[in-house]
């Protein structure tokens, strides 16, 4: 028996805070009755839904996606943009991101169906190290650029300690390439670390979560991970 909420969040019907609010709404019915109360355990075997339909068990599912830019990080978008989960037409498990890439950002992007998975990356806790290349505008002054290893105030909070790697400069474009190294997810995080310290970010992408990396994918593709694959990130956040 477990937590109405938990069971939801796993089936990947949405977080378990999100879930919580879905009972709370009256939108949950667990063998025909409607549960508002937190709390509330069920089986295997009851029959849950959510807005009249039917949550299923699924097995879960786990993919690295190469997220090109011009897409949204969700399953649905009002604007009818293009969202990560079109790319994904063969896939039937309900999947959704694991955390979130920005519009105009590329790179590695986890998707699953499990929510407890997604929980235990995302948590503040446990936030899995997030490899970023930057094009960023001027030529970086290395006395600039430590203030990302102590951590930077951004809106009020300071940043976690981040790594850095200057990887070229083109003095005759006024333009450098940088990699970061973080931890955290807060919203637009790379752009406003750089900006802070007076370096505006014209392209980003995200080259690795945790260690793994888009090799061999193009823009757009996706993999399955491996079942050791897997094992390894529910390792690296625990430890983290």
């Amino acid at each position: 028996m477990e937590r109405l909420q938990k069971v939801l969040a796993h089936r990947g019907v949405a977080s378990r805070r999100k879930s919580e609010t879905l009972i709370s709404e009256g939108r949950v019915t667990v063998n025909g009755k409607v549960i508002k109360e937190l709390g509330v355990k069920v089986s295997a075997t009851d029959h849950i839904e959510v807005d009249g339909v039917p949550v299923y068990q699924e097995q879960p599912v786990y993919f690295l996606f190469y997220k090109p830019r011009g897409v949204i990080s969700a399953v649905s978008d009002d604007k009818k943009r293009r969202v990560v989960t079109d790319y994904f037409p063969h896939v039937m498990e309900r999947i959704f991101p694991v955390g979130r890439l920005d519009y105009d950002t590329s790179g590695a992007l986890l998707m699953t169906n499990d929510g407890e998975f997604a929980n235990l990356l995302m948590h503040p806790k446990h936030e899995m190290t997030k490899t970023y290349v930057a094009k960023i505008k001027g030529t970086p002054h290395a006395n600039d650029l430590k203030k990302l290893r102590t951590g930077i105030v951004i809106e009020h909070r300071k940043t976690a300690p981040a790594s850095y790697k200057i990887l070229s400069v083109d003095r005759k474009k006024g333009t450098s390439i940088v990699e970061l190294v973080i931890k955290e997810g807060r919203n637009h995080q790379v752009k406003k670390m750089f900006e802070a310290v007076g370096y505006p970010v014209i392209k980003l992408k995200r080259e690795k979560v945790g260690e793994l990396t888009l090799q061999g994918l193009t823009s757009g593709d996706y993999r399955e991970l491996t079942k050791k694959e897997v094992s390894q990130l529910y390792v690296a956040a625990k430890k983290d």
